[in-house]
């Protein structure tokens, strides 16, 4: 397979162009997923921001049947998985799932570690941090994001909610929302750049094979079959249409032939001229 020069300079050429063009696909594919999750994200931290914004009011006048109105349609909307409130302690005040509510959310559980890890619960997450991917019971897979809701002037001085103003935090909301749109653009980006990556190779290794075998393959080749010419004793003067270095060695090897023959011509002269030996 490899006893020739055109499988010997196109295979490591095809080897190096398809590694390489693997390597930056992988590369690229990794570098736009990690861009599509954080948008993600941030587009549910974003979505938890106007939960809390929507429910501040109800929430100013202590309005549970209007919060929970509010709780349950957000639940009802497409690719929301869950969404919750639970307070200080950990008690669910609010979900559109009635089976939910009453019920104490599990410390140890993803998305609460971030916080309780130590001694003293942190009273401030990046938004990466409130983040969280899982699969549910249901077997989707889900972008959660886990909010705080501090305690505001305008709650601390409430007359009909009241809340002591060294209260920093009062409650926190947990969103999730359906991975599936994510997954199926990765999966359609992955398809794409599977089909690039193909066309980038076809077109990138045959245009090197063309190259090599114009430029390199075929003045060797040409070089081959003039030296091996056997129509005469001399290569004469018709060199191959070769240029460059192989046109150059093609004259050196044709004035090393027709040395040679010179030589030959001459020794054969010699020998024709020379008296022959008497014995005595």
């Amino acid at each position: 397979m490899f006893s020739s020069i055109n499988s010997r300079a196109i295979v490591p050429v095809a080897c190096a162009v398809t590694g390489f063009v693997i390597a930056c696909c992988v590369l690229l594919y990794t570098f736009v997923k990690d861009d599509l999750i954080k948008g993600e994200i941030q587009h549910a931290a974003d979505l938890s921001d106007t939960v809390i914004k929507s429910t501040r009011y109800a929430m100013l006048h202590d309005d549970r049947e209007t919060l929970s109105n509010i709780i349950s349609s957000i639940g009802e909307q497409n690719q929301v998985e869950h969404v919750r409130i639970f307070n200080k302690k950990g008690l669910i005040m609010f979900s559109p799932d009635s089976q939910e509510v009453n019920q104490f959310i599990d410390k140890s559980a993803a998305g609460c570690t971030e916080c309780h890890a130590g001694a003293e619960p942190k009273r401030s997450l990046g938004t990466m941090a409130k983040a969280r991917q899982f699969t549910n019971s249901s077997g989707n897979d889900v972008l959660a994001i886990t909010a705080p809701i501090y305690n505001e002037a305008e709650c601390s001085n409430a007359a009909c909610h009241f809340h002591d103003a060294g209260q920093s935090l009062l409650g926190t909301l947990d969103i999730g929302v359906s991975q599936d749109p994510l997954k199926r653009t990765l999966g359609q980006l992955k398809n794409r750049m599977i089909m690039f990556s193909g066309m980038i190779l076809v077109l990138t290794v045959g245009a090197v094979c063309a190259l090599l075998y114009r430029q390199v393959f075929l003045p060797i080749k040409l070089l081959t079959d003039f030296t091996e010419s056997s129509e005469s004793d001399s290569l004469g003067t018709d060199l191959p249409e070769v240029s460059g270095e192989i046109a150059q060695l093609a004259k050196a090897f044709q004035k090393m032939t027709n040395r040679v023959q010179e030589l030959e011509s001459q020794l054969q002269s010699k020998d024709d001229v020379s008296p022959p030996n008497l014995r005595s």
